[in-house]
Protein backbone atom coordinates (compact mmCIF):
# COMPACT_ATOMS: atom_id res chain seq x y z
CA UNK A 1 0.00 0.00 0.00
CA UNK A 2 1.44 3.15 -0.96
CA UNK A 3 0.66 5.97 1.94
CA UNK A 4 0.45 9.80 1.55
CA UNK A 5 1.46 10.69 4.73
CA UNK A 6 5.21 11.88 4.70
CA UNK A 7 6.21 10.33 7.85
CA UNK A 8 5.76 7.09 6.10
CA UNK A 9 9.30 7.38 4.53
CA UNK A 10 12.28 6.67 6.09
CA UNK A 11 14.76 9.65 6.12
CA UNK A 12 16.95 7.68 2.75
CA UNK A 13 13.53 7.54 1.19
CA UNK A 14 13.07 11.42 1.92
CA UNK A 15 16.19 12.59 0.79
CA UNK A 16 16.50 10.89 -2.85
CA UNK A 17 12.82 12.59 -3.50
CA UNK A 18 14.16 15.58 -2.67
CA UNK A 19 16.79 15.13 -5.06
CA UNK A 20 15.18 14.04 -7.83
CA UNK A 21 12.55 16.72 -7.27
CA UNK A 22 15.43 19.55 -7.29
CA UNK A 23 16.73 18.00 -10.64
CA UNK A 24 13.24 18.12 -12.38
CA UNK A 25 13.33 21.61 -11.21
CA UNK A 26 16.67 21.97 -12.41
CA UNK A 27 16.41 20.52 -15.60
CA UNK A 28 13.87 22.47 -17.00
CA UNK A 29 16.30 25.39 -17.33
CA UNK A 30 18.74 23.04 -19.20
CA UNK A 31 19.41 23.90 -22.53
CA UNK A 32 18.00 21.60 -25.53
CA UNK A 33 20.44 19.82 -27.67
CA UNK A 34 19.17 18.47 -30.34
CA UNK A 35 19.58 18.43 -34.76
CA UNK A 36 18.30 20.00 -37.44
CA UNK A 37 17.06 18.13 -41.25
CA UNK A 38 20.94 18.76 -42.42
CA UNK A 39 22.39 16.70 -39.00
CA UNK A 40 23.48 19.99 -37.42
CA UNK A 41 23.31 21.01 -33.91
CA UNK A 42 21.10 22.66 -32.02
CA UNK A 43 19.37 24.29 -28.63
CA UNK A 44 15.84 25.02 -30.78
CA UNK A 45 13.11 22.38 -30.05
CA UNK A 46 11.77 21.94 -33.24
CA UNK A 47 9.75 19.14 -34.81
CA UNK A 48 10.24 17.86 -38.54
CA UNK A 49 9.34 15.53 -40.64
CA UNK A 50 12.63 15.16 -43.12
CA UNK A 51 13.28 19.21 -42.56
CA UNK A 52 9.57 20.13 -42.97
CA UNK A 53 8.02 21.88 -40.24
CA UNK A 54 4.95 20.40 -38.49
CA UNK A 55 2.71 23.03 -39.17
CA UNK A 56 3.52 23.32 -42.63
CA UNK A 57 2.76 20.15 -43.14
CA UNK A 58 -0.48 19.29 -45.65
CA UNK A 59 -3.28 16.75 -44.33
CA UNK A 60 -2.00 13.36 -45.31
CA UNK A 61 1.06 14.11 -43.84
CA UNK A 62 0.00 15.12 -40.20
CA UNK A 63 -2.31 11.71 -40.72
CA UNK A 64 1.10 10.10 -41.27
CA UNK A 65 3.02 11.96 -38.58
CA UNK A 66 0.60 11.06 -35.95
CA UNK A 67 0.61 7.78 -36.64
CA UNK A 68 1.97 5.43 -38.90
CA UNK A 69 -0.90 3.92 -41.38
CA UNK A 70 1.14 0.06 -41.15
CA UNK A 71 0.32 0.53 -37.20
CA UNK A 72 -3.45 0.50 -37.49
CA UNK A 73 -4.19 -2.98 -37.67
CA UNK A 74 -5.23 -2.86 -34.48
CA UNK A 75 -7.83 -0.33 -35.56
CA UNK A 76 -9.42 -2.61 -38.43
CA UNK A 77 -9.89 -5.79 -35.51
CA UNK A 78 -11.74 -3.33 -33.07
CA UNK A 79 -13.52 -1.84 -36.30
CA UNK A 80 -14.99 -5.18 -37.47
CA UNK A 81 -16.10 -6.08 -33.96
CA UNK A 82 -18.72 -3.41 -34.59
CA UNK A 83 -18.98 -3.69 -38.12
CA UNK A 84 -18.17 0.42 -38.00
CA UNK A 85 -15.84 2.12 -40.77
CA UNK A 86 -13.14 4.18 -40.08
CA UNK A 87 -13.31 7.80 -39.08
CA UNK A 88 -11.04 10.61 -39.59
CA UNK A 89 -7.30 10.35 -40.39
CA UNK A 90 -8.02 6.12 -40.01
CA UNK A 91 -9.32 6.13 -43.30
CA UNK A 92 -6.46 7.18 -45.09
CA UNK A 93 -4.06 4.80 -42.75
CA UNK A 94 -6.29 1.87 -43.99
CA UNK A 95 -5.00 2.34 -47.51
CA UNK A 96 -1.28 1.16 -46.15
CA UNK A 97 -3.30 -2.19 -45.69
CA UNK A 98 -4.93 -1.73 -49.12
CA UNK A 99 -8.38 -1.02 -47.70
CA UNK A 100 -10.06 2.21 -49.36
CA UNK A 101 -12.96 3.26 -47.97
CA UNK A 102 -14.91 4.25 -51.27
CA UNK A 103 -17.96 5.88 -49.99
CA UNK A 104 -20.13 7.56 -51.33
CA UNK A 105 -20.10 5.64 -54.61
CA UNK A 106 -20.07 2.19 -52.76
CA UNK A 107 -20.79 2.05 -48.71
CA UNK A 108 -17.58 -0.47 -48.99
CA UNK A 109 -14.11 -1.02 -48.87
CA UNK A 110 -12.42 -1.89 -52.17
CA UNK A 111 -9.14 -4.24 -51.47
CA UNK A 112 -6.17 -3.87 -54.20
CA UNK A 113 -3.32 -6.21 -53.86
CA UNK A 114 0.17 -6.47 -54.45
CA UNK A 115 1.01 -8.66 -57.10
CA UNK A 116 4.79 -8.73 -57.99
CA UNK A 117 5.30 -8.95 -61.94
CA UNK A 118 1.56 -9.62 -62.07
CA UNK A 119 2.52 -13.77 -61.89
CA UNK A 120 -0.18 -15.45 -59.66
CA UNK A 121 -0.62 -19.60 -59.30
CA UNK A 122 -3.64 -21.06 -60.16
CA UNK A 123 -3.98 -21.77 -55.90
CA UNK A 124 -3.67 -18.03 -55.34
CA UNK A 125 -5.98 -17.14 -58.55
CA UNK A 126 -8.65 -19.76 -56.74
CA UNK A 127 -7.87 -18.02 -53.28
CA UNK A 128 -9.32 -14.73 -54.65
CA UNK A 129 -11.90 -15.71 -56.40
CA UNK A 130 -13.01 -17.22 -53.35
CA UNK A 131 -12.59 -14.28 -51.20
CA UNK A 132 -14.74 -12.40 -53.79
CA UNK A 133 -17.86 -15.05 -53.84
CA UNK A 134 -17.40 -15.31 -49.78
CA UNK A 135 -17.05 -11.34 -49.38
CA UNK A 136 -17.15 -9.55 -52.45
CA UNK A 137 -19.59 -9.03 -54.74
CA UNK A 138 -18.84 -12.14 -56.45
CA UNK A 139 -16.28 -10.56 -59.79
CA UNK A 140 -12.85 -9.03 -59.93
CA UNK A 141 -11.00 -6.42 -61.59
CA UNK A 142 -8.20 -6.83 -63.22
CA UNK A 143 -6.02 -2.99 -62.72
CA UNK A 144 -3.66 -1.36 -65.21
CA UNK A 145 -1.20 -2.38 -62.86
CA UNK A 146 -1.30 -5.93 -63.44
CA UNK A 147 -2.85 -6.23 -60.46
CA UNK A 148 -6.08 -7.27 -58.74
CA UNK A 149 -9.28 -5.72 -56.94
CA UNK A 150 -11.86 -6.71 -54.62
CA UNK A 151 -15.14 -4.41 -53.81
CA UNK A 152 -17.84 -4.60 -51.37
CA UNK A 153 -16.55 -5.60 -48.58
CA UNK A 154 -18.11 -4.93 -45.11
CA UNK A 155 -15.96 -3.78 -42.06
CA UNK A 156 -16.47 -6.97 -40.34
CA UNK A 157 -14.75 -9.14 -43.02
CA UNK A 158 -11.70 -6.71 -43.07
CA UNK A 159 -8.99 -8.47 -40.85
CA UNK A 160 -9.98 -11.98 -42.49
CA UNK A 161 -9.51 -10.78 -46.03
CA UNK A 162 -6.16 -9.71 -45.30
CA UNK A 163 -5.64 -13.17 -43.01
CA UNK A 164 -7.21 -14.66 -46.24
CA UNK A 165 -4.49 -12.91 -48.39
CA UNK A 166 -1.32 -13.64 -46.04
CA UNK A 167 -2.55 -17.59 -46.25
CA UNK A 168 -2.13 -17.35 -49.97
CA UNK A 169 1.31 -16.08 -50.00
CA UNK A 170 -0.05 -12.34 -50.89
CA UNK A 171 -0.60 -9.45 -49.46
CA UNK A 172 -2.13 -6.00 -50.13
CA UNK A 173 0.61 -3.96 -48.13
CA UNK A 174 1.21 -0.99 -49.09
CA UNK A 175 -0.70 -1.33 -52.16
CA UNK A 176 -2.79 2.32 -51.33
CA UNK A 177 -1.98 5.90 -50.03
CA UNK A 178 1.81 7.20 -50.40
CA UNK A 179 3.44 4.19 -51.12
CA UNK A 180 5.52 1.55 -53.72
CA UNK A 181 2.88 0.21 -55.91
CA UNK A 182 2.67 -3.04 -57.67
CA UNK A 183 6.05 -3.70 -59.72
CA UNK A 184 5.09 -4.94 -63.00
CA UNK A 185 7.09 -6.19 -65.31
CA UNK A 186 6.47 -7.38 -69.14
CA UNK A 187 3.34 -10.62 -68.52
CA UNK A 188 5.37 -12.69 -70.92
CA UNK A 189 8.63 -12.76 -69.12
CA UNK A 190 10.54 -15.99 -68.79
CA UNK A 191 9.00 -17.77 -71.55
CA UNK A 192 9.42 -14.95 -74.24
CA UNK A 193 11.19 -15.88 -77.17
CA UNK A 194 12.10 -12.55 -78.20
CA UNK A 195 13.01 -11.38 -74.48
CA UNK A 196 16.56 -10.51 -73.83
CA UNK A 197 16.34 -11.42 -70.17
CA UNK A 198 13.64 -12.65 -67.66
CA UNK A 199 13.08 -9.62 -65.58
CA UNK A 200 10.11 -11.64 -63.08
CA UNK A 201 13.22 -12.27 -60.44
CA UNK A 202 14.11 -8.33 -60.17
CA UNK A 203 10.30 -7.50 -60.08
CA UNK A 204 9.94 -10.00 -57.35
CA UNK A 205 13.00 -8.84 -55.37
CA UNK A 206 12.06 -5.38 -55.68
CA UNK A 207 8.36 -6.56 -54.16
CA UNK A 208 10.10 -8.13 -51.43
CA UNK A 209 12.84 -5.36 -50.40
CA UNK A 210 9.59 -2.71 -50.72
CA UNK A 211 7.65 -4.54 -48.64
CA UNK A 212 10.32 -6.44 -45.98
CA UNK A 213 11.63 -1.83 -45.31
CA UNK A 214 8.89 -0.33 -43.14
CA UNK A 215 10.73 3.18 -44.17
CA UNK A 216 10.12 2.85 -47.52
CA UNK A 217 6.34 3.50 -46.30
CA UNK A 218 4.98 6.58 -45.99
CA UNK A 219 6.53 8.54 -49.30
CA UNK A 220 5.68 12.03 -50.13
CA UNK A 221 3.21 10.55 -52.66
CA UNK A 222 2.63 7.03 -54.52
CA UNK A 223 5.32 5.99 -56.42
CA UNK A 224 5.40 3.26 -59.60
CA UNK A 225 8.23 0.81 -60.43
CA UNK A 226 8.22 -1.56 -63.67
CA UNK A 227 10.64 -3.75 -65.71
CA UNK A 228 10.86 -4.70 -69.29
CA UNK A 229 12.28 -7.27 -70.49
CA UNK A 230 13.30 -5.94 -73.82
CA UNK A 231 10.76 -8.24 -76.06
CA UNK A 232 7.94 -7.24 -78.12
CA UNK A 233 5.35 -6.76 -75.49
CA UNK A 234 4.75 -3.45 -73.41
CA UNK A 235 4.11 -3.23 -69.78
CA UNK A 236 4.13 0.83 -70.07
CA UNK A 237 7.22 1.39 -68.13
CA UNK A 238 7.76 4.74 -69.11
CA UNK A 239 4.61 5.61 -67.64
CA UNK A 240 6.45 4.45 -63.88
CA UNK A 241 8.47 6.62 -61.37
CA UNK A 242 11.51 4.27 -62.64
CA UNK A 243 11.09 2.26 -65.39
CA UNK A 244 13.84 0.02 -66.15
CA UNK A 245 14.48 -1.37 -69.58
CA UNK A 246 16.34 -4.20 -70.98
CA UNK A 247 18.93 -2.99 -73.75
CA UNK A 248 21.92 -5.06 -75.18
CA UNK A 249 25.27 -3.68 -75.54
CA UNK A 250 27.87 -4.72 -77.96
CA UNK A 251 31.40 -4.34 -78.74
CA UNK A 252 32.09 -0.65 -77.62
CA UNK A 253 35.17 1.92 -77.45
CA UNK A 254 33.42 3.51 -73.75
CA UNK A 255 34.90 0.16 -71.26
CA UNK A 256 31.38 -1.23 -71.26
CA UNK A 257 31.82 -5.34 -71.16
CA UNK A 258 29.03 -6.54 -74.11
CA UNK A 259 26.05 -8.23 -72.59
CA UNK A 260 22.43 -7.61 -71.23
CA UNK A 261 21.82 -4.40 -69.04
CA UNK A 262 18.62 -2.38 -67.89
CA UNK A 263 18.53 1.61 -69.16
CA UNK A 264 16.67 3.25 -66.45
CA UNK A 265 13.88 5.94 -67.09
CA UNK A 266 12.94 8.39 -64.55
CA UNK A 267 9.57 10.95 -63.81
CA UNK A 268 6.91 8.86 -65.82
CA UNK A 269 3.08 10.21 -64.37
CA UNK A 270 1.53 10.51 -67.60
CA UNK A 271 -1.96 12.11 -65.60
CA UNK A 272 0.36 15.20 -65.82
CA UNK A 273 0.94 14.28 -69.63
CA UNK A 274 4.72 13.47 -69.17
CA UNK A 275 6.71 10.15 -70.04
CA UNK A 276 9.57 8.42 -67.70
CA UNK A 277 13.04 9.84 -69.61
CA UNK A 278 16.14 8.10 -70.06
CA UNK A 279 19.06 9.50 -67.73
CA UNK A 280 22.00 8.11 -69.02
CA UNK A 281 22.47 5.14 -66.25
CA UNK A 282 23.13 1.75 -67.48
CA UNK A 283 22.55 -1.14 -64.82
CA UNK A 284 23.70 -4.51 -64.58
CA UNK A 285 20.09 -6.72 -63.17
CA UNK A 286 21.50 -7.06 -59.80
CA UNK A 287 22.37 -3.54 -59.45
CA UNK A 288 18.58 -2.10 -60.04
CA UNK A 289 17.54 -3.21 -56.81
CA UNK A 290 19.94 -1.02 -54.86
CA UNK A 291 19.89 1.99 -56.99
CA UNK A 292 15.84 2.13 -56.80
CA UNK A 293 16.34 1.55 -53.31
CA UNK A 294 19.05 4.38 -52.85
CA UNK A 295 17.00 6.36 -55.13
CA UNK A 296 13.63 6.06 -53.58
CA UNK A 297 15.11 7.22 -50.05
CA UNK A 298 16.60 10.36 -51.99
CA UNK A 299 13.21 10.98 -52.86
CA UNK A 300 11.53 9.82 -49.21
CA UNK A 301 14.29 12.52 -47.35
CA UNK A 302 13.81 15.77 -50.02
CA UNK A 303 10.70 15.25 -51.77
CA UNK A 304 7.93 17.95 -51.01
CA UNK A 305 5.42 17.27 -47.96
CA UNK A 306 3.58 20.42 -47.76
CA UNK A 307 1.55 20.39 -51.08
CA UNK A 308 0.48 16.96 -52.39
CA UNK A 309 -0.07 18.57 -56.20
CA UNK A 310 4.31 18.89 -56.36
CA UNK A 311 4.62 15.67 -54.40
CA UNK A 312 5.71 13.44 -57.10
CA UNK A 313 9.39 12.39 -57.93
CA UNK A 314 8.70 14.60 -61.16
CA UNK A 315 8.93 17.53 -59.43
CA UNK A 316 12.04 17.20 -57.03
CA UNK A 317 13.55 16.13 -60.63
CA UNK A 318 12.20 19.55 -62.02
CA UNK A 319 14.06 21.24 -58.73
CA UNK A 320 17.38 19.43 -58.88
CA UNK A 321 17.64 18.00 -62.19
CA UNK A 322 18.81 14.84 -63.46
CA UNK A 323 22.43 15.45 -62.71
CA UNK A 324 21.68 16.40 -58.91
CA UNK A 325 19.06 13.48 -58.48
CA UNK A 326 21.82 11.09 -59.22
CA UNK A 327 24.32 12.38 -57.36
CA UNK A 328 22.45 12.22 -54.16
CA UNK A 329 21.75 9.06 -55.09
CA UNK A 330 25.06 7.89 -55.65
CA UNK A 331 26.11 9.11 -52.29
CA UNK A 332 23.58 6.33 -50.79
CA UNK A 333 25.27 3.20 -52.91
CA UNK A 334 28.60 1.79 -52.38
CA UNK A 335 29.26 1.58 -55.92
CA UNK A 336 29.23 4.34 -59.21
CA UNK A 337 26.78 4.44 -61.16
CA UNK A 338 27.47 3.49 -64.68
CA UNK A 339 26.93 6.02 -67.60
CA UNK A 340 26.57 5.28 -71.24
CA UNK A 341 25.22 7.05 -74.17
CA UNK A 342 22.03 5.41 -75.77
CA UNK A 343 22.76 5.53 -79.00
CA UNK A 344 25.65 3.02 -77.64
CA UNK A 345 22.75 0.29 -76.87
CA UNK A 346 21.13 -1.42 -79.77
CA UNK A 347 17.86 -0.20 -80.62
CA UNK A 348 14.94 -1.21 -78.81
CA UNK A 349 12.51 -3.97 -80.48
CA UNK A 350 9.08 -2.39 -81.95
CA UNK A 351 6.11 -2.93 -79.72
CA UNK A 352 3.30 -5.21 -80.86
CA UNK A 353 0.09 -3.44 -79.08
CA UNK A 354 -2.31 -6.12 -77.89
CA UNK A 355 0.33 -8.90 -79.28
CA UNK A 356 0.16 -11.17 -76.16
CA UNK A 357 -3.62 -11.74 -77.22
CA UNK A 358 -4.14 -14.92 -79.05
CA UNK A 359 -1.88 -18.20 -79.35
CA UNK A 360 1.96 -17.85 -78.99
CA UNK A 361 5.17 -19.89 -79.11
CA UNK A 362 7.41 -20.15 -76.04
CA UNK A 363 10.84 -20.71 -75.62
CA UNK A 364 10.08 -24.09 -74.35
CA UNK A 365 8.52 -25.21 -77.42
CA UNK A 366 4.76 -24.95 -75.54
CA UNK A 367 2.59 -21.73 -76.05
CA UNK A 368 0.64 -19.32 -74.01
CA UNK A 369 -3.02 -17.92 -74.70
CA UNK A 370 -3.46 -14.05 -74.18
CA UNK A 371 -7.53 -14.08 -72.54
CA UNK A 372 -8.80 -10.80 -73.26
CA UNK A 373 -11.28 -9.95 -70.18
CA UNK A 374 -13.37 -7.16 -71.02
CA UNK A 375 -12.75 -3.53 -68.94
CA UNK A 376 -10.26 -6.48 -66.86
CA UNK A 377 -13.86 -7.58 -64.70
CA UNK A 378 -14.15 -11.34 -64.13
CA UNK A 379 -16.97 -13.34 -62.43
CA UNK A 380 -15.96 -15.85 -59.39
CA UNK A 381 -17.18 -18.56 -62.05
CA UNK A 382 -14.93 -17.73 -64.84
CA UNK A 383 -11.84 -17.17 -62.72
CA UNK A 384 -12.51 -20.60 -61.09
CA UNK A 385 -12.70 -21.79 -64.43
CA UNK A 386 -9.43 -20.83 -66.13
CA UNK A 387 -7.59 -22.10 -63.05
CA UNK A 388 -8.85 -25.06 -64.00
CA UNK A 389 -7.53 -24.67 -67.40
CA UNK A 390 -3.95 -23.11 -66.82
CA UNK A 391 -3.90 -26.74 -64.26
CA UNK A 392 -4.94 -29.18 -66.91
CA UNK A 393 -3.65 -27.72 -69.64
CA UNK A 394 -0.88 -24.99 -68.45
CA UNK A 395 1.64 -24.94 -66.07
CA UNK A 396 -0.87 -23.98 -63.14
CA UNK A 397 0.08 -20.22 -64.00
CA UNK A 398 -1.70 -16.91 -64.67
CA UNK A 399 -0.07 -13.55 -65.84
CA UNK A 400 -1.57 -10.68 -65.43
CA UNK A 401 -1.26 -8.00 -67.57
CA UNK A 402 -0.99 -4.07 -67.68
CA UNK A 403 -4.29 -3.85 -70.14
CA UNK A 404 -6.99 -5.63 -67.71
CA UNK A 405 -6.35 -8.85 -69.72
CA UNK A 406 -4.27 -12.32 -68.38
CA UNK A 407 -1.95 -14.88 -70.16
CA UNK A 408 -2.25 -18.55 -69.47
CA UNK A 409 1.13 -19.97 -70.31
CA UNK A 410 2.57 -23.50 -70.97
CA UNK A 411 -0.03 -25.16 -73.19
CA UNK A 412 1.08 -27.82 -75.64
CA UNK A 413 0.20 -28.21 -78.90
CA UNK A 414 -1.42 -31.37 -78.02
CA UNK A 415 -3.15 -29.52 -75.31
CA UNK A 416 -3.85 -26.38 -77.33
CA UNK A 417 -7.53 -27.07 -79.01
CA UNK A 418 -8.79 -28.23 -75.62
CA UNK A 419 -8.17 -25.00 -74.06
CA UNK A 420 -8.95 -22.89 -76.42
CA UNK A 421 -12.84 -25.05 -76.06
CA UNK A 422 -12.59 -24.52 -72.73
CA UNK A 423 -11.46 -20.86 -72.49
CA UNK A 424 -14.65 -20.33 -75.17
CA UNK A 425 -17.31 -22.06 -72.69
CA UNK A 426 -15.48 -19.47 -70.19
CA UNK A 427 -17.86 -16.53 -71.82
CA UNK A 428 -14.08 -15.20 -72.32
CA UNK A 429 -12.23 -14.99 -76.23
CA UNK A 430 -8.48 -15.67 -76.61
CA UNK A 431 -8.90 -13.69 -79.93
CA UNK A 432 -7.03 -10.25 -80.61
CA UNK A 433 -10.04 -8.24 -81.34
CA UNK A 434 -8.72 -5.14 -82.81
CA UNK A 435 -11.58 -2.95 -80.73
CA UNK A 436 -12.21 -4.82 -77.43
CA UNK A 437 -8.54 -6.24 -77.25
CA UNK A 438 -7.21 -2.67 -76.19
CA UNK A 439 -10.38 -1.30 -74.21
CA UNK A 440 -9.06 -0.27 -70.95
CA UNK A 441 -11.36 1.35 -68.05
CA UNK A 442 -11.55 2.57 -64.71
CA UNK A 443 -13.52 2.04 -61.85
CA UNK A 444 -16.14 4.07 -62.50
CA UNK A 445 -18.75 6.12 -60.80
CA UNK A 446 -20.33 3.00 -59.86
CA UNK A 447 -17.17 2.39 -57.59
CA UNK A 448 -15.03 5.75 -57.10
CA UNK A 449 -16.25 8.99 -55.91
CA UNK A 450 -13.70 10.72 -58.31
CA UNK A 451 -15.04 9.60 -61.07
CA UNK A 452 -17.70 12.00 -63.26
CA UNK A 453 -18.62 8.86 -65.60
CA UNK A 454 -20.12 5.18 -65.49
CA UNK A 455 -16.81 4.09 -67.24
CA UNK A 456 -17.24 0.52 -67.49
CA UNK A 457 -20.98 -0.06 -68.42
CA UNK A 458 -19.79 2.74 -70.94
CA UNK A 459 -16.81 1.22 -72.27
CA UNK A 460 -18.39 -2.22 -72.60
CA UNK A 461 -21.11 -0.23 -74.43
CA UNK A 462 -18.88 1.49 -76.75
CA UNK A 463 -17.07 -2.01 -77.65
CA UNK A 464 -19.98 -3.70 -78.54
CA UNK A 465 -21.74 -1.04 -80.69
CA UNK A 466 -18.36 -0.65 -82.77
CA UNK A 467 -17.54 -4.12 -82.66
CA UNK A 468 -21.72 -4.53 -84.31
CA UNK A 469 -20.64 -1.49 -87.16
CA UNK A 470 -17.00 -2.41 -88.31
CA UNK A 471 -13.75 -4.29 -88.44
CA UNK A 472 -10.60 -2.85 -88.05
CA UNK A 473 -7.41 -4.23 -89.74
CA UNK A 474 -5.00 -2.89 -87.29
CA UNK A 475 -5.84 -2.75 -82.79
CA UNK A 476 -6.82 0.48 -81.35
CA UNK A 477 -6.73 1.02 -77.58
CA UNK A 478 -9.68 2.89 -76.35
CA UNK A 479 -8.96 4.30 -72.41
CA UNK A 480 -11.73 5.50 -70.17
CA UNK A 481 -10.93 7.08 -67.48
CA UNK A 482 -13.26 8.66 -64.41
CA UNK A 483 -11.37 11.81 -63.66
CA UNK A 484 -8.02 13.69 -63.88
CA UNK A 485 -6.26 11.04 -61.63
CA UNK A 486 -6.56 8.94 -64.61
CA UNK A 487 -6.05 5.29 -63.73
CA UNK A 488 -6.76 4.08 -67.23
CA UNK A 489 -4.34 6.76 -68.34
CA UNK A 490 -6.40 8.39 -70.96
CA UNK A 491 -3.50 9.97 -72.20
CA UNK A 492 -1.70 6.88 -73.93
CA UNK A 493 -4.68 5.99 -76.01
CA UNK A 494 -5.48 6.01 -79.22
CA UNK A 495 -8.73 8.00 -78.06
CA UNK A 496 -8.44 8.37 -74.75
CA UNK A 497 -11.78 9.96 -72.54
CA UNK A 498 -11.57 11.41 -69.27
CA UNK A 499 -15.16 11.25 -67.14
CA UNK A 500 -16.69 15.17 -66.74
CA UNK A 501 -20.46 16.26 -66.04
CA UNK A 502 -21.65 17.97 -68.97
CA UNK A 503 -24.75 20.39 -68.39
CA UNK A 504 -27.88 19.78 -71.20
CA UNK A 505 -30.05 22.53 -72.49
CA UNK A 506 -32.75 21.69 -69.83
CA UNK A 507 -29.39 22.43 -67.32
CA UNK A 508 -29.07 18.42 -66.39
CA UNK A 509 -25.75 17.62 -65.45
CA UNK A 510 -24.94 13.98 -67.29
CA UNK A 511 -21.76 12.09 -67.48
CA UNK A 512 -19.68 12.91 -70.35
CA UNK A 513 -15.95 13.18 -71.46
CA UNK A 514 -13.06 15.26 -72.80
CA UNK A 515 -12.08 13.21 -75.69
CA UNK A 516 -8.07 13.29 -76.81
CA UNK A 517 -6.81 11.48 -79.55
CA UNK A 518 -3.29 10.26 -80.72
CA UNK A 519 -0.92 8.68 -77.79
CA UNK A 520 0.85 5.84 -77.25
CA UNK A 521 4.02 4.30 -75.18
CA UNK A 522 7.05 2.71 -75.83
CA UNK A 523 8.41 3.40 -79.40
CA UNK A 524 4.62 4.98 -80.44
CA UNK A 525 5.25 6.93 -77.32
CA UNK A 526 2.80 10.36 -77.37
CA UNK A 527 0.64 12.14 -75.21
CA UNK A 528 -2.83 12.42 -76.79
CA UNK A 529 -4.19 15.90 -78.28
CA UNK A 530 -7.56 17.25 -76.53
CA UNK A 531 -10.07 17.60 -79.48
CA UNK A 532 -13.30 17.58 -78.33
CA UNK A 533 -14.83 18.64 -74.58
CA UNK A 534 -17.67 17.87 -72.39
CA UNK A 535 -19.42 15.46 -74.82
CA UNK A 536 -22.38 13.68 -73.32
CA UNK A 537 -21.70 9.64 -72.94
CA UNK A 538 -24.98 9.16 -75.00
CA UNK A 539 -23.00 10.63 -78.04
CA UNK A 540 -20.09 9.08 -77.46
CA UNK A 541 -21.08 6.00 -79.42
CA UNK A 542 -21.72 7.47 -83.13
CA UNK A 543 -19.06 9.89 -82.34
CA UNK A 544 -16.14 7.51 -82.58
CA UNK A 545 -18.20 5.53 -85.17
CA UNK A 546 -17.85 8.20 -87.59
CA UNK A 547 -14.29 8.70 -86.57
CA UNK A 548 -12.84 4.94 -86.86
CA UNK A 549 -15.43 5.31 -90.52
CA UNK A 550 -13.26 8.68 -91.25
CA UNK A 551 -9.61 7.02 -90.75
CA UNK A 552 -10.74 3.66 -92.51
CA UNK A 553 -11.64 6.35 -95.59
CA UNK A 554 -9.23 8.85 -95.76
CA UNK A 555 -5.54 7.38 -93.91
CA UNK A 556 -2.66 6.68 -95.79
CA UNK A 557 -1.85 3.13 -96.89
CA UNK A 558 -1.16 0.85 -94.25
CA UNK A 559 -1.55 4.09 -91.26
CA UNK A 560 -1.59 3.97 -87.82
CA UNK A 561 -4.82 5.54 -85.98
CA UNK A 562 -2.26 6.80 -83.82
CA UNK A 563 -0.44 8.46 -86.85
CA UNK A 564 -3.73 9.42 -88.68
CA UNK A 565 -4.84 11.70 -85.59
CA UNK A 566 -1.57 13.07 -84.88
CA UNK A 567 -0.90 13.85 -88.67
CA UNK A 568 -4.04 16.05 -88.72
CA UNK A 569 -5.15 19.39 -87.01
CA UNK A 570 -8.16 19.19 -84.37
CA UNK A 571 -9.91 21.33 -87.13
CA UNK A 572 -9.70 18.67 -89.49
CA UNK A 573 -10.57 15.80 -87.32
CA UNK A 574 -13.45 17.39 -86.17
CA UNK A 575 -14.66 18.05 -89.60
CA UNK A 576 -15.27 14.52 -90.20
CA UNK A 577 -17.81 14.24 -87.23
CA UNK A 578 -21.40 15.78 -86.90
CA UNK A 579 -20.35 19.17 -85.39
CA UNK A 580 -23.50 20.34 -84.93
CA UNK A 581 -23.64 17.52 -81.96
CA UNK A 582 -20.50 17.96 -80.39
CA UNK A 583 -18.67 21.41 -78.81
CA UNK A 584 -14.93 21.63 -80.03
CA UNK A 585 -12.54 21.69 -77.46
Amino acid sequence: MVSNNESDFSTEQKSYLSAFVSGLTQGRDLPHLGQDADGRFTHDIEETVFGTEIDDLCREELVKYEKNGLDCFDTIVSNAAGNEFPTGGDVFRYKFHGLFYVTPAQDSFMLRCRIAGGALSTYQFRGLAEMAEDWGPGHTDLTTRANLQIREIEPKNCPDVLMKLADLGLTSQGSGADNVRNITATPTSGFDPEELIDVLPYARAMHYNIIKNRDLYGLPRKFNISYDSGGGISTCADTNDIGFYATRVGENDQGIEPGVYFRMQLCGITGHEQFASDCGVLLTPAETVPVAAALMRVFIENGDRTNRKKARLKYLVDDWGFEKMLAETEKKMTFPLRYLPLENCEPAKPKDKQGYLGIHPQTDGKNYVGVLTPVGRMTVTQMLALADIADEFGRGEIRLTVWQNLIIPGISDENLQAALTAIQATGLSHKNNTIKGGLIACTGSRGCKYAAADTKANAVALGDHLGSKMILDQPINIHLTGCHHSCAQHYIGDIGMMGTKVKTESGESVDGYNIVLGGGVDDQQAIAREIWKSIPATEIQPLVEKLLCAYLAKRAEDESFADFSQRLTPEEIRSFTDEAQIVAA
